[in-house]
């Protein structure tokens, strides 16, 4: 591993000299510096925040024209995605090399996801919901608990603001695939201002065969497999007072959708994500905020299908969130104390069956601190949990600005991902003895951003113990399961380099991101499942006029099925091209023609991925 270190160090160094001339040649005094706010859970210009941060914006999401948030991730920079056929089905996101179950993923502040395997239902996310989706890499186990090995991606839906807003588009692509989706947002001035916004829209796909000739005689079918999506989401704002708001968000989104199960079996599932909170935000002093918000989250997911070879099946998890938050500021530090209160609730009528619940009270508290070119962040949490006992977390890092638009960084931190109620009580493959899987992860870092050129490089080393595995025979003398069981015998290493960098020439729009990475069972020696040791993502496009064009570029090294690694899944590179016309001021066409070449490839072993494929649509918005 170490010579494999200083490979990645020497190509981070010539990228950076490469890069470095042109973009000190554009320095200017007023660096771009957008507000963040998952990072430290308080609003924050991105120059200040120390934690590895992306933003991708209402203006990115529109041109990058993805169909799913499955498919703008998978473009973004230390994020890799597996999924079991076309857009409907279960899909896996990977950040960093940390698996899908080591992952956050909040809906404007609410925690999503199922508690009996650990991960969120992204295939059931609607796209045309989302506003702007903010990325923190690297351990957030202090701001967030359990589960934040990997990171963190809050999603934010649509917010109203100013006069009254109209927007919708439609659009149709390949295997009859058809969108709609109607948009309504605005305020009311004065000191007891309203807001609202609302959002629905609907997706429907004859899609194709989920699964691919070779695959098992239990699972392969020839059919095609589609899924009808449906979701309305919104939010409400009132302002009371001045420094006095009250707010509600919900989103509501259902997925029906087809999968294979072997031969003559139609096949389906129906996933619901229901989100509600309420929130009460005051500022009672100019320099203290206090908010409290209380939140549930649903995720449900069923197999309608009597004709599936096992019969119907429902597993739903209710996660409720209580939290109170204080925000106290020093001139430009910012003192946060957080208590909060989440209970857990799973019932199912599956066979066997895994019912119960849990919860978890936690204590947090964090300075930042700001002192001319020196950046300061300190973190501690405690975790009380009913099932697994305290945990504490920490963590530390420190920024130095050279100038207004170049920054390095380093931290350290420790963070920790809760056993699933299938790795606890599973009959004949959980144990209650189960201990969460710990993280100790650091990193460096260096960025440099004027609003025309961006360079970022980041190396990280995390380091993984007690990783939860199946394990036969199992070690535990007391398992009376006829397989292996969920057990702490593994340890990982998630360590590489990510060198993202993004120039504007005039009209001319470049970007691109290089991961090089060794996410590695220690244990086992071997490569984690589905993760390649390199990927990246190129992307160009061009403005004449009321004519926009790009071209996108992916690329994956090999990966292995299993975790043996004997079984290879092939590297890819696929093409991408997308268009957009300007028709007036409301009125915009888009057309994208992804895998422009028909690359045949997978993301996992046996499941089909779409080959050369068309989408246009239609939008309006007022301006």
């Amino acid at each position: 591993m170490t010579h494999a270190v200083s490979r990645h160090a020497a190509l981070t160094s010539l990228a950076l000299a490469i890069a470095a001339p042109s973009a000190f040649a554009q320095a200017t005094p007023d660096t771009y510096d957008p507000v963040v706010v998952t990072a430290s859970r308080y609003p924050q210009h991105l120059s200040e925040v120390l934690s590895d941060t992306l933003t991708i914006s209402s203006e990115d999401i529109s041109r990058s024209g993805a169909s799913s948030v499955v498919d703008l991730l998978q473009k973004q920079r230390g994020i890799e995605v597996a999924r079991n056929g076309g857009p409907g089905t279960s899909a896996s996101v990977f950040m960093r090399g940390a698996n899908s179950n080591q992952n956050i993923v909040l809906v404007d502040g609410v925690r999503i996801g199922s508690s009996t395997l650990g991960t969120a239902n992204f295939s059931a996310l609607p796209l045309s919901s989302i506003d702007h989706i903010e990325i923190v890499y690297g351990p957030a186990s202090t701001m967030y608990g359990a589960d934040a090995i990997g990171g963190v991606i809050q999603i934010f839906t649509k917010k109203g603001d100013g006069p009254v807003q109209l927007s919708g588009s439609v659009g149709y692509g390949s295997d009859n695939t058809r969108q709609v989706e109607a948009h309504v947002s605005g305020a009311t001035g004065g000191a007891n201002s309203f807001s609202y916004a609302l959002s629905a829209g609907k997706e429907k796909s004859d899609g194709y065969s989920a699964s691919k000739l070779g695959a098992s005689s239990f699972t392969y079918n020839p059919d095609k497999d589609g899924y009808d999506k449906e979701s309305v989401s919104g939010q409400i704002g009132y302002q009371m007072a001045k420094g006095h708001q009250v707010g509600l968000a919900f989103m509501n989104s259902k997925l029906d959708a087809q999968y294979d199960a072997g031969p003559g079996y139609d096949a389906r599932s129906n996933q619901k994500l229901e989100n509600i909170s309420v929130f009460t935000r005051n500022e009672f002093t100019p320099n203290w905020t206090s908010e409290l918000r209380y939140a549930e989250a649903r995720d449900k997911s069923g197999d309608d299908s009597a004709a599936a070879s096992w019969g119907k099946s429902q597993i739903d998890t209710k996660q409720t969130d209580l939290s109170w938050q204080n925000d106290i500021r020093f001139g430009r530090d910012n003192l946060q104390l957080l208590a909060s209160y989440r209970d857990e609730d799973v019932t199912s009528s599956s066979t066997p069956e895994v019912t119960g619940s849990r919860n978890t009270k936690s204590f947090a508290a964090s300075y930042n601190l700001v002192r001319g070119a020196h950046l300061l962040s300190v973190s501690g949490r405690r975790d009380d949990s009913s099932a697994f006992g305290k945990h504490n977390t920490g963590s530390v890092a420190y920024g130095y600005r050279f100038t207004n638009a170049l920054r390095a960084t380093a931290s350290y931190g420790t963070s920790f991902r809760a056993p699933t109620f299938n790795e606890l009580y599973y009959p004949g493959y959980g144990l209650a003895s189960n201990k969460p899987e710990r993280a100790r992860n650091a990193e460096v870092g260096v960025r440099y951003d004027d609003g025309a050129s961006l360079l970022s490089a980041s190396y990280y080393h995390n380091k993984v113990t007690d990783l939860l595995v199946n394990t036969t025979p199992c070690p535990d003398p007391t398992f009376t399961g006829t397989f292996g069981c969920a057990y702490n015998v593994n340890k990982a290493l998630l360590e590489g380099i990510t060198i993202a960098g993004a120039r504007k020439f005039g009209a001319l729009n470049v970007t691109g991101n290089i991961d090089l990475q060794d996410p590695r069972d220690e244990t086992k020696d071997k490569q984690l499942v589905r993760r390649a040791k390199r990927h990246a993502n190129f992307a160009a496009d061009y403005t004449v006029g009321a004519w926009t064009g790009g071209a996108e570029w992916q690329l994956s090294g090999k990966r292995f099925e299993n975790a043996a690694n004997t079984t290879t899944l092939g590297g890819y590179g696929l093409v991408n091209l997308y268009g957009t016309y300007q028709v007036n001021r409301d009125w915009s066409v888009l057309a994208r023609w992804n895998n422009i070449a028909d690359k045949n490839y997978e993301l996992a072993r046996f499941y089909a991925t779409p080959g050369s494929n068309f989408f246009v649509g239609l939008r309006y918005g007022m301006k």
